[in-house]
């Protein structure tokens, strides 16, 4: 299964706005800067974040994003689904939630019989989908803040052993 950047970006856009929850909204361009993000394409992203409830504006010289819940309220099944529309496993795979909740095949045939892989598609779905339910913003923010530290200690031997 593979998500396309809109989700990528979306997340790490949460994360940046999660770090700073407790301070003053955060500029898009800011947050586009320090990920070395299009900012362009944020601002597409974070209207469907905005859109699904998950984050919320502020206008003025000191605007900017924050995030409408706490990080530790927003799971990544709501934004996933909010940026991706659907998780899919594979191109032919449909689900069809609005519709009752059916997974559908672009393969039935009339008798309404699938391919024979249906079945492993649909755990897959499912268990992509319980994992990003189970997993929220402030698990990734506390994840990147762990990593951060390391990074600069990485960069920084890098750059002795360098010189």
């Amino acid at each position: 299964m593979i998500f396309t950047t809109k989700a990528e970006y979306g997340v790490r856009l949460l994360v940046e706005l999660g770090r700073q929850s407790q301070r003053h909204p955060v500029s898009l361009k800011a947050i586009a800067e320090a990920e070395g993000l299009p900012l362009a394409y944020l601002e597409r992203i974070v209207a469907l974040l905005k859109r699904a409830g998950l984050v919320e504006s502020t206008r003025g010289a000191h605007g900017g994003y924050r995030l409408a819940r706490g990080p530790a309220a927003i799971a990544m099944d709501e934004v996933v689904l909010a940026l991706e529309g659907t998780v899919a496993p594979m191109e032919c795979f449909v689900d069809d939630r609005a519709g009752g909740g059916r997974v559908l095949c672009s393969h039935h045939d009339d008798e309404g019989r699938g391919c024979a892989t249906k079945l492993l598609w649909t755990r897959v779905q499912a268990g992509v989908l319980k994992t990003l339910g189970q997993t929220t913003l402030a698990e990734l923010v506390d994840f990147d803040a762990r990593q951060r530290p390391r990074e600069r200690a990485d960069a920084t031997a890098t750059a002795t052993t360098a010189a």
